[in-house]
C-alpha cells in the first residue's frame, strides 16, 4: 500500500486566483521549500491541460539536486490540478490539488495531496539522491509550508490589488 499524505489550507482570495498561482509551475519555488519550479514542455500551448508535460525542479536541503518528469492528469480550472511525477522513467509519486469555493466564492479551501507511487527500486534509490529517508513526513512538512507561503502571499497579494 503507498503512502498519502494531504494537507489543507483556507485562503481568502478565489479558486481560480489559486488555481491560476499553482498551475504556474514555474514560480511553485516562490513557496516551496523542496521544488525550485518547473519548465513546462510546450509553453506556447497556454494554461496547463491534461497531457501537457513539464519538468520540475527540486533540490533539498542537503542541497541535493534532482528532477522529475511530469505529465498533467487532470487541470480543471478553479476545481482540481493533478500531475503524475516520474523519474528515470519510473513512477515517484501523484500530485493533486483540490480547491473548494468558501464564503460564496470570494475565498477558498485548498486540499494539496501525495501519494507515493514508488516502487521498490524507487524507494532505493530516491533517498539516495534527496537525502530523505522518511519521505511521508517530510513531505507533510514542506506541504504545511508551501500552503503557508502560498496562503500569505496571496491574501497579501489580493488585499493590495
Amino acid at each position: 500500500m503507498s503512502d498519502h499524505v494531504s494537507e489543507t489550507i483556507e485562503i481568502g482570495v478565489p479558486p481560480r486566483v489559486v488555481y491560476d498561482t499553482v498551475t504556474d509551475v514555474a514560480g511553485m519555488g516562490r513557496w516551496s521549500p523542496e521544488c525550485t519550479g518547473g519548465d513546462v514542455k510546450d509553453k506556447a500551448a497556454g494554461e496547463l491541460r491534461a497531457g501537457m508535460r513539464f519538468t520540475g525542479h527540486n533540490i533539498s536541503a542537503k542541497a541535493r539536486p534532482w528532477s522529475t518528469n511530469c505529465t498533467v492528469t487532470v487541470a480543471d480550472p478553479g476545481e482540481k490540478f493533478t500531475f503524475l511525477a516520474r523519474a528515470v522513467g519510473l513512477r515517484i509519486a501523484i500530485w493533486s490539488y483540490h480547491f473548494e469555493p468558501l464564503d460564496s466564492g470570494r475565498a477558498t479551501r485548498v486540499t494539496e495531496t501525495w501519494t507515493d507511487q514508488r516502487g521498490r527500486l524507487m524507494h532505493f534509490i530516491g533517498p539516495r539522491v534527496s537525502g530523505i529517508h522518511d519521505r511521508a513526513t517530510h513531505n507533510r512538512g514542506t506541504m504545511k509550508v508551501t500552503l503557508q507561503r502560498l496562503k500569505e502571499t496571496l491574501e497579501s497579494e489580493h488585499r493590495s490589488a
